[in-house]
């Protein structure tokens, strides 16, 4: 059975919409339901020719940190083409373009407190252009041996979720096609 929704209260903040609910559940209980309705996002694994990953550092405020991630980025509008934006991100923060694009599906990284869902990417034959970052990005790239990526992960200095969700996605569909 679902939750029934009594009542809606949507508060704008910045980029968010805080969304506060009045639920009935399944067993009669009423209960105050609350969570951020967010924008999709994409993460992109870009692999260079040689079978290295393309990663980046970048300051994150909130935690008020350098974190090792992948390319990734908020969708824009609504009904904008995850693959446009995904497009759009890998050369924005990188500088590089891609040949191929290979789809991983998409996940919910926390859809007990947001509604944001995130599609992954993996991209091959990159060719250099320009890193093109917005006012408020910090952003060193890196290219990364495969190994020298799962060492950072396995020593936990890899905490970007969507960029392990990539990478876990990629490693899954990998034996059906090549790097």
């Amino acid at each position: 059975m679902e939750w029934k929704t009594n009542q809606i209260k949507k508060e704008k903040v910045s980029r968010f919409e805080i969304i506060k609910e009045s639920v009935t559940l399944p067993n009669d209980t009423e209960f105050d339901f609350s969570y951020i309705n967010f924008s999709q996002g994409v993460c992109i694994l870009p692999i260079t020719d040689d079978g290295k990953i393309v990663c980046i550092r970048q300051y994150r405020h909130a935690i008020k940190q350098w974190q090792w991630e992948l390319p990734a980025g908020m969708i824009d509008h609504e009904k904008e083409d995850p693959l446009l934006t995904a497009k759009k991100e890998l050369e924005e923060e990188t500088g590089y373009q891609a040949q191929e694009w290979i789809p991983l599906g998409s996940f919910y990284p926390s859809p007990g407190s947001t509604s944001e869902e995130i599609y992954l990417f993996a991209s091959t034959g990159l060719k250099k252009t320009e890193q093109r970052l917005e006012p408020s990005e910090q952003i060193d790239l890196y290219t990364l041996e495969i190994n020298e990526l799962y060492h950072i992960i396995n020593k936990g200095e890899f905490q970007h979720g969507a960029g392990m969700a990539a990478l876990l996605r990629y490693l899954v569909k990998k034996d059906s096609f090549e790097i």
